[in-house]
This record gives structure tokens, C-alpha cells and sequence, in this order.
């Protein structure tokens, strides 16, 4: 019928709501301002004593996530401490192998230099005695690069290591022989000599032989901690070398030639300071011969 309201638009008349006149605010009947019941309380929860008090869950976790965050921070420390003793370990035990080789690394002394390149000076002799011993590690470490393209991953520390005992000793040896070129031997035995040479190798300094009190022939724990130290550095350096498709031994060649050449020539710039000339050199006995001697290719 024209102008009834159409269905859709009616209200419904549900149970309970309020029939009267729109007579309230607004004019608004009661159905449409809601139940007149008392409804939730807006009081803060805070204020509520009827209900239980609330908890931070995002400032204490519960104990179930603690538990689990500290065996998180349990089992990190622990792999900390034992990669840490692993490293150490592994410091330790080339350590231990450069100090044993070094009594072992065959020295030739002055009269035998000059006999093997006679004609040449104390400055063309010692470039001689670089070259050699630059282009030994860098075979050295063109050696370890190719054997890191084999699958034999375990075998990588192995070939490290020996790789650093490997140039370890070619340099112990150059460092012998330019103290020998440059009339700087220092005194003692073989082993107070090695020893001497250990410590030139990782202070990466020349021995001042006119100063018998400043050479040192005993392994201290200062000496070994150098030592140790020498040896972390040249671990670190030589990681590239393990890069696969022989890049490694491209990079490890000439990493090893760069580093002898620098260490030759810091040990150099120390012995032109005391060099003594070749003319005036006391007669010196011949070098001994280590008792099971290495095998080095200079």
C-alpha cells in the first residue's frame, strides 16, 4: 500500500524491549537505546577488586619461554668455549711444530754461500738468497690452493697447517743465512741459535749480534706467546688460499712471495744497521749439521 513502510524497514518488536511513547532523549524509545539492565562496568581492571590482577607478559616471560632462552644462551656460551679451546689447541700444536723444526732447518754458513755464487757481494748475495726462498713458499702455497679443489674438505686444517710449518722453515732458513751474509751470527749452539732465529722470525726484526745480552737462546713464555701470535697472523693471511677452481693457488703463490719478500726485507733493514764486512770477519767454525735435517727447496 502507498506509503506503508516497507518490511525490510519495520522493527522488530522483540521480547522485552520497551512499547512506549518515543518519549525518551532524542526521541528514542527504549528498544532503540538498548536494555535498561546494567551493563559491563567501564572501570579500569586495575581498580576492579572482584577480578584477579593482571600480569606483564611483556615484561616477564613465562617460565617455559625463560627456560628456553636461557638453554639457548647455555649451549652458545658452551660452543664459544669450546671453539675457543679448539683454536688455542690449534695455535699450540703448530706452535710446538715450528720449535721442533727449527733445530732441523739445514743452514749453509758464509764460506759455503760464497762458494755456491761466487763473484757476488753481500747485497747481490742476499737478493739471491730472497728470490730463492720467495719462490719456495709461493710453491708452498700454489701446493695447499690446488689441494683445495679435492673433496676432502676435513683435510683443509691439515694442509694449513702444514703449509705455515712449511714456510715457517724456508724462512727460519733465510733469516740463518742473511745473518750469516751479513757477518751477524749469533752465538751459542745450534739450539741457542734456533732459538734465536725463532725469535727474529715472529719479532720479524734482524738479531743484533754485537749485543750478546740482547739475543735471547732460551723459549720463554713471552717468546712463545709471540710466537703464537706470528702464527695466528699467517693462519688468518693464508685462509684465501683455500678458494676453490685453483684460484687459491694463485692467490696463495702470491700472497706467500709477498710476505717472504717484506719479512726479508725488515730483517735486512735491521743488519745494514751492525753489518760487519766480509774482510774484516773473525774465522768462524762451519755451521753443524742438524742431526735429521729437513727437506727444503730454496
Amino acid at each position: 500500500m502507498t506509503g506503508s513502510t516497507p518490511p525490510w524497514k519495520r522493527r522488530s518488536l522483540r521480547q522485552g524491549a520497551d512499547q512506549g511513547p518515543s518519549d525518551g532523549p532524542h526521541r528514542a524509545r527504549d528498544d532503540e537505546r538498548g536494555s535498561s539492565e546494567t551493563g559491563a562496568s567501564l572501570e579500569p581492571v586495575a581498580d576492579r577488586a572482584d577480578l584477579p590482577a593482571p600480569t606483564d607478559t611483556t615484561r616477564t616471560p613465562a617460565p617455559v619461554a625463560r627456560r628456553r632462552a636461557a638453554a639457548v644462551r647455555d649451549r652458545a656460551r658452551e660452543g664459544a668455549r669450546k671453539g675457543g679451546s679448539r683454536a688455542r689447541a690449534g695455535l699450540a700444536y703448530l706452535t710446538d711444530r715450528v720449535i721442533e723444526n727449527a733445530p732441523r732447518v739445514p743452514v749453509r754458513d758464509l764460506a759455503t754461500l760464497r762458494r755456491q755464487f761466487p763473484g757476488l757481494g753481500p747485497e747481490e748475495l742476499a737478493d739471491k738468497l730472497v728470490t730463492g726462498a720467495a719462490s719456495a713458499t709461493a710453491t708452498v702455497g700454489a701446493g695447499v690452493g690446488a689441494a683445495a679443489m679435492l673433496p676432502v674438505p676435513p683435510a683443509m686444517p691439515t694442509e694449513l697447517a702444514a703449509e705455515i710449518t712449511g714456510v715457517a722453515a724456508i724462512e727460519l732458513k733465510l733469516i740463518a743465512e742473511l745473518h750469516e751474509v751479513y757477518g751477524l751470527r749469533p752465538p751459542g749452539n745450534l739450539k741457542e741459535r734456533s732459538t734465536a732465529y725463532l725469535n727474529s722470525w715472529s719479532g720479524e726484526r734482524g738479531i743484533d749480534a754485537r749485543k750478546p745480552s740482547t739475543v735471547s737462546g732460551a723459549l720463554n713464555s713471552q717468546m712463545k706467546q709471540q710466537l703464537r701470535q706470528q702464527i695466528m697472523k699467517r693462519t688468518i693471511r693464508d685462509l684465501p688460499n683455500l678458494m676453490p677452481f685453483l684460484v687459491g693457488a694463485a692467490v696463495g703463490a702470491v700472497m706467500n712471495r709477498r710476505d717472504t719478500r717484506k719479512l726479508a726485507e725488515r730483517i735486512r733493514k735491521d743488519l745494514r744497521k751492525t753489518q760487519v764486512p766480509w774482510d774484516e770477519l773473525p774465522q768462524l767454525p762451519a755451521l753443524e749439521t742438524p742431526a735429521d735435517p729437513l727437506q727444503l727447496e730454496t
